[in-house]
């Protein structure tokens, strides 16, 4: 009699890193919500611009999770850095890039290690799509 073999679903965040440089996404406390994001490179970003920065590492998610990609509260409130990017499917495993947007007056300079955002998973329910003649729409 032949066993049947379980595929197992992964269930845990996996990072590569796709240069020496690059620094595994960290969660800064037990109970924090995101994961660290580190910038790859040292870089600008220009007043009222934005930039697009490396960060050395490749994500594998858990199985019926997606992520998406969250400012950090200290860059967005004391320089005016905004995210432009945000969800990152399960299905993506090339290098996770961040955008920044810098809402202020002054050019943002950002160093090799600098914390520039979090990564947060979340569960995702995939639910087919279909038309309908009425949802129900509230007043």
């Amino acid at each position: 009699m032949a066993l049947a073999t379980e595929r197992r679903e992964p269930t845990s965040l996996r990072i590569m890193k796709l240069s020496d440089k690059a620094i595994v996404a960290p969660k800064g406390s037990q109970f924090a919500a995101g994961h660290d994001i580190y910038t790859l490179t040292d870089g600008l970003v220009p007043a009222k611009g934005q930039t697009r920065v490396e960060t050395g590492i490749a994500i594998g998610l858990p199985h019926g999770t997606y992520s998406r990609l969250v400012a950090r509260g200290g860059i967005a409130s004391k320089m005016g850095i905004a995210l432009g990017s945000g969800v990152i499917d399960a299905d993506y495993t090339g290098e996770v890039k961040v955008i920044l947007r810098n809402h202020g007056k002054a050019d943002y300079l950002f160093k090799v290690g600098d914390r520039i955002a979090q990564l947060i998973i979340e569960r995702i329910a995939n639910a087919e799509a279909m038309e309908v003649d009425d949802v129900g729409i509230t007043v």
